[in-house]
Formats: structure tokens, C-alpha cells, sequence
């Protein structure tokens, strides 16, 4: 009963992470045609999606190790695995995205947010 419950979620797990990363973040940065405010936006719901499918992951490996479902907790685990290697790389893009250019000054890294004297 363990590995009819634990192959199908594993199945549809991994298979949400795939067409949610081709058809959930791949087409809407496709159709965002360059806007990189739709394609950050994007991004971020793309890594939010993914961060509710590990947390509810998780949740369900615990609940398998408690019922002490082996398979079904290997399973999950597993998939949280992959979530969290697509989480890492997905983050790591982002960060090399958004990495302030070398020799820019710490005001263009903080942005407009900084208070700055202003001299009368």
C-alpha cells in the first residue's frame, strides 16, 4: 500500500515542478517581452510556488514517517531535494541578476530608499 500511495505523489510532485518552471515561469517570461518588472515578478511568484510545494512537501514526508510509510517519506523527501535545488538555483540567478555593478557607489546599491542630507 506504501509504494501505490508513494509513486502516483511522487509522479505528481515532480511533474508540477516541471511544468510549473516551463509553463507557469517560462511563458510568463516569454510574454513579459523584456519588461523586467514582469519578469522579476514573475521570478518571485515562481520561487513563492515552489517554497508552498516544499513546505507542503515536508509536511506530508513527516506525516509518511509518523504512519511509518518508508517508501512514501523517501519519496517526499526526494522531491523536496529537487525542490530545493531548484529553489537554490533559481535564487543564485536572481542574485546574479540583481548584483550591483562593480565599482558603483554605495548609493546606486542602496537605490532611492537612502536618506540623503541635503545641504541648504
Amino acid at each position: 500500500m506504501d509504494l501505490a500511495l508513494a509513486i502516483p505523489l511522487f509522479l505528481l510532485e515532480t511533474a508540477w515542478l516541471v511544468l510549473d518552471w516551463m509553463f507557469g515561469l517560462g511563458l510568463e517570461v516569454w510574454a513579459a517581452q523584456g519588461d523586467e518588472a514582469q519578469v522579476d515578478a514573475a521570478t518571485l511568484a515562481h520561487i513563492d510556488r515552489v517554497w508552498v510545494l516544499l513546505v507542503a512537501v515536508l509536511g506530508v514526508a513527516v506525516l509518511a514517517g509518523l504512519f511509518r510509510a518508508p517508501w512514501t517519506a523517501i519519496a517526499h523527501l526526494l522531491v523536496a531535494l529537487l525542490a530545493g535545488l531548484l529553489l537554490v538555483a533559481t535564487q543564485h540567478q536572481w542574485d546574479t541578476d540583481h548584483a550591483p555593478r562593480p565599482g558603483a557607489s554605495a548609493a546606486t546599491r542602496i537605490g532611492t530608499s537612502c536618506l540623503c542630507a541635503v545641504r541648504t
